[in-house]
């Protein structure tokens, strides 16, 4: 019998990475829709660039996917990144949200 090693089954889920996608900041949608800030830290429309200067102010490492599409909306192809895991998700979300905002206001007052 197969181990879960020899299967595949080890490199199937990234435990030290977490998926982040620009719906989870995206003031349009309910959190039914995908949304996972709450309405104070979301922006409209988010783009993945967006996010991923947001990550890049906070330090973090992360892997760029540009073709991957959102599973609630799989043919809008937004993007998603890949974040090294440095606690719990809900709290790098928040996080990640709080820079996006700050990156959305530095661009209005300009």
């Amino acid at each position: 019998m197969l181990t879960g090693d020899e299967r595949g089954w080890k490199n199937m889920r990234k435990q030290d990475k977490i998926i982040v996608w620009p719906a989870y900041f995206d003031s349009t949608r309910t959190r039914g829709n995908g949304r996972r800030v709450p309405r104070s830290l979301a922006v409209p429309s988010p783009r993945i660039l967006e996010v991923k200067e947001a990550a890049q102010k906070l330090g973090l490492s992360y892997e760029f996917v540009l073709d991957a599409g959102y599973p609630k909306t799989p043919w809008l192809k937004t993007g998603m990144l890949l974040i090294t895991k440095k606690g719990p998700k809900e709290k790098m979300i928040r996080t990640i949200g709080k820079q996006l905002l700050k990156i959305r206001s530095a661009t209005v007052k300009k």
